[in-house]
């Protein structure tokens, strides 16, 4: 992209963002920067929601809209209004406008199948647990699914295996769809928009993501809702990168994938994953040393510094594993960069975020420093940081578009 496409893609105040594969936008570039176009056009999204995405609210303050009481239930407190859902291989996380802040929802993505019981259905519903039964089995949806594959002394099972609906589940779509029923409400009207994340293609081309977004997004749409997929990376750019021009790289490293977008003025440049994610060092890990799964996880979330020398062989496996993703990440950048006459040049660096469960480590972009350091970005960048939430930056972005494509 040279300086004349960036001016065309200006023109008029209008910047050109895709939504989905083939599928393009044209948004007020104003309105991504002063909110002023959202205000206008949905009064019941506050200033202090418009604030906490990046955007700046109107210099004139409006007055406190009335809000709607909050829903009581497991979909407790998601209220009217634009919805980003990020649906990933290890959770799923809502955002939604809640008055003056943006409410999150998280629930684990797995599920536990053991055979019907009218006593164990009873007392489920008594404790709020989440499941559903299908072919004399009950489905133990998100977090209690772990609790109760301990107890059978088993694993939990995914839905979404490598970012991608698990192919390996036969019941994968119908779990899945009762995860997004427990946390997305009918939409109140007709048409409510509401975007969802994909992952990019990977970079070696070996999947396709085509099934895994069509079906989620006829599930939305059965829902009452307008659904828009954004690639994940994008989605960290629209949440951390406002500040930005909405210009840099957006990297999420969830559990089952990594996503990358360079964006360049809110245009997805280009966009790749690798399938290696937070589950690939666990499982390396967990061979190479011999311990559990279990307890190298465990130790990865409490206790892990990537920033300070190994002091055990768990932590040695961790360090290992851990640049080896981040080696393979910066090499696929330099082969989609390298291979693509679509880079503008830029004048200066720009950032590059980290988002993601997996990098919420300490210590994660001292490595990842140190892993560019041996393996040369293609492209100047200014600064490396982590988002301010890594594991809500994604959610935190769609819901931003979401809000975006309800004011026009």
């Amino acid at each position: 992209m040279n300086g004349n496409t960036a001016e065309q893609l200006t023109k008029g105040g209008r910047r050109r963002v895709r939504l989905d594969s083939g599928t393009t936008r044209d948004i007020d570039a104003i309105s991504l920067e002063t909110g002023r176009d959202i205000k206008n056009k949905s009064p019941h999204i506050s200033d202090e929601t418009i604030e906490s995405l990046g955007l700046k609210p109107p210099i004139v303050q409006e007055p406190a809209p009335d809000t709607a009481p909050a829903h009581t239930g497991q979909q407790a407190g998601l209220v009217k209004g634009p919805v980003g859902i990020d649906i990933g291989t290890t959770s799923v996380v809502v955002a939604q406008n809640n008055c003056k802040s943006v409410r999150t929802v998280r629930q684990m993505n797995a599920f536990f199948a053991m055979p019907v019981s009218k006593m164990v259905k009873k007392t489920l519903k008594k404790n709020s647990i989440d499941f559903f039964d299908k072919n004399k089995k009950l489905y133990i949806l998100g977090s209690p699914a772990e609790e109760f594959a301990t107890m059978h002394g088993a694993s939990i099972r995914r839905p979404v295996e490598s970012g991608l609906i698990n192919p390996q589940e036969e019941d994968a779509v119908d779990v899945i769809k009762a995860i997004l029923d427990n946390v997305v409400r009918p939409a109140e009207q007709q048409g409510e928009k509401i975007c969802f994340s994909v992952p990019a293609d990977p970079v070696d081309g070996s999947v396709s993501t085509v099934f895994h977004e069509s079906v989620i997004k006829m599930h939305l749409r059965s829902k009452g809702y307008t659904p828009l997929s954004i690639h994940e990376g994008l989605s960290v750019v629209f949440s951390e990168l406002a500040d930005n021009n909405y210009t840099g790289i957006g990297i999420s490293i969830g559990g089952g994938m990594c996503n990358v977008c360079l964006s360049y003025l809110a245009v997805p440049v280009l966009s790749f994953s690798i399938q290696k994610g937070g589950d690939y060092i666990d499982c390396m890990v967990s061979q190479a040393v011999g311990e559990p799964l279990a307890k190298v996880r465990e130790y990865k979330e409490t206790e892990l510094d990537l920033s300070v020398e190994p002091r055990n062989t768990i932590e040695t496996g961790l360090h290992i594993y851990y640049t080896d993703l981040f080696t393979s990440l910066l090499k696929g950048l330099q082969q989609v960069v390298g291979s693509s006459d679509k880079v503008p040049r830029m004048s200066k660096g720009i950032p590059l975020v980290l988002s993601g469960g997996s990098v919420a480590a300490e210590g994660c972009r001292e490595l990842f420093e140190k892993a560019c350091a041996e393996n040369p970005l293609p492209i100047p960048v200014s600064e490396i940081r982590i988002a301010e939430k890594p594991l809500f930056a994604t959610a935190k972005g769609l819901l931003k578009m979401a809000m975006e494509e309800e004011a026009e």
